[in-house]
């Protein structure tokens, strides 16, 4: 029997060939969803190598044989659409179904038959991801600090680039769940009331249309209304994280976001990355983060508080530029409030999370310019172009251009990664489209 990866310490062995670098090894094992194609029936999966594995194929066949998983009989949570009935499961059971999966497929395992075999497993370029989760609720967060302080100083200077509170809550807004889209979606980019002098409005095509570098995590335990979440059971909480890329349109935000934040700017598109990594997978690139100053109130502090060593990379291809060139390479470690703050102050006001909630991170800059997560950084508000290697140059995105977002962690031997989040944008509808 293998050990769960998060106590590994060298790079497990599969029956299924792949190389170190291969972001899908054993110590990986994500969770998602896929179209079937022997039957085009919706099941859960995973991810070992360049296959995806129809989960509930091997759950047909009993080969989720742990004492937790046993108990289930007959009630199964693989052949359903989403992962939600999975996740309500609970912790236990997630770490039990990781560790089934990597015993069935380490090397030597005689468990798994060649006929389950040729029925459960899929070249991963011949599938059609699906939404991994259903998304009831998405809440976004602006909890990297380099990104605040950076917006910040464009609109109100160095001196106040922080409003007061940043320091003492994890800001956030709710978003909207039925705009989610999974990667590869291509996105329409919007119209709205945009205003050139703040006075008066203008409806138009967005031209300042950006994107956001985050990270998502998946609420995988609710909580009930009217108890919030203490610091020391978040953990429990988060089933696990993807890449997301809560698409942004700047000018209409300008003119709308007074006095009660964002909304046209940001519903209109959120991609997500389409397999969930796991909390277990990531447990060996935990990495504390700095101490908090001024201390936190009570209920937020963490003496263990981190996140994780993530790197995330940003490429983008144009109509002209068709190799991906990376545009920023930042780190999930460059956070100042983390996922369990994120999640313990979401529910402080007694407010319910419930399975499959989506809280994202907020746009994750470091502290370089080379590190930036958003084009309204890097082109500092459109002041300082972005140079591509073909000559052409960037301040926001333009239609046909492919916005792609990776991320990986390396460990002894191996490689845990994400998978694509990425998205084209396509030219604005037409105004009578409107009226």
């Amino acid at each position: 029997m293998v050990e769960s990866s998060s106590n590994s310490s060298t790079a497990l062995k599969s029956l299924i060939p792949y190389d170190e670098n291969n972001h899908f090894p054993l110590e990986n094992i994500p969770f998602g969803a896929f179209q079937n194609p022997h039957h085009n029936h919706v099941h859960c999966c995973t991810r070992i190598g360049d296959k995806v594995v129809d989960l509930a194929i091997l759950e047909q066949n009993g080969l989720f044989d742990g004492p937790l998983f046993t108990q289930l009989r007959p009630k199964v949570v693989f052949e359903h659409h989403h992962l939600n009935s999975f996740m309500d499961l609970g912790k236990d059971y997630w770490h039990e179904a990781r560790v089934t999966i990597q015993n069935l497929f380490a090397e030597g395992s005689t468990k798994i038959s060649e006929e389950i075999l040729s029925k459960a497993l899929f070249d991963h370029d011949q599938v059609q991801m699906k939404t991994p989760v259903f998304i009831r609720d998405y809440t976004d967060f602006y909890s990297s600090k380099n990104h605040a302080y950076n917006v910040g100083v464009m609109f109100r200077g160095p001196d106040n680039a922080l409003q007061p509170n940043w320091l003492h809550l994890p800001v956030g807004y709710h978003g909207r769940a039925s705009s989610i889209v999974l990667s590869g979606q291509e996105i329409v980019r919007p119209r709205g009331q945009t205003s050139a002098d703040q006075k008066n409005p203008n409806f138009s095509e967005c031209k300042r249309l950006d994107f956001e570098l985050e990270v998502g995590a998946y609420v995988g335990k609710s909580n009930q209304l009217g108890k919030p979440v203490k610091i020391s059971e978040a953990p429990d909480y988060v089933f696990g994280f993807c890449l997301l890329n809560d698409w942004s349109a700047r000018d209409i935000q300008a003119w709308e976001y007074v006095p009660l934040g964002p909304f046209n700017a940001k519903n209109f598109a959120s991609t997500i990355s389409p397999w969930v990594i796991t909390a277990e997978a990531l447990e060996p690139f935990k990495i504390k983060l700095p101490v908090q100053e001024p201390a936190p109130l009570n209920y937020l502090k963490d003496e263990n508080n981190y996140s994780y060593d993530v790197e995330l990379d940003v490429l983008l291809t144009t109509n002209t530029l068709t190799e991906p060139y990376t545009i920023s390479k930042s780190n999930f470690k460059h956070m100042y409030w983390s996922t369990n703050q994120q999640l313990v102050h979401h529910t402080v006001t007694g407010c319910n999370l419930n399975v499959g909630d989506l809280l994202g991170s907020g746009t994750i800059s470091s502290t370089e310019k080379s590190g930036y997560g958003s084009l309204l950084e890097i082109s500092w508000g459109g002041k300082e172009p972005l140079s591509l290697p073909n000559g052409e140059q960037r301040t926001f995105l333009q239609d046909g251009d492919t916005l792609i977002m990776r991320g990986s962690c390396k460990g002894n031997g191996f490689t845990i990664g994400f998978g694509d989040c990425s998205g084209k944008i396509l030219p604005a509808l037409d105004e009578s489209n409107f009226y």
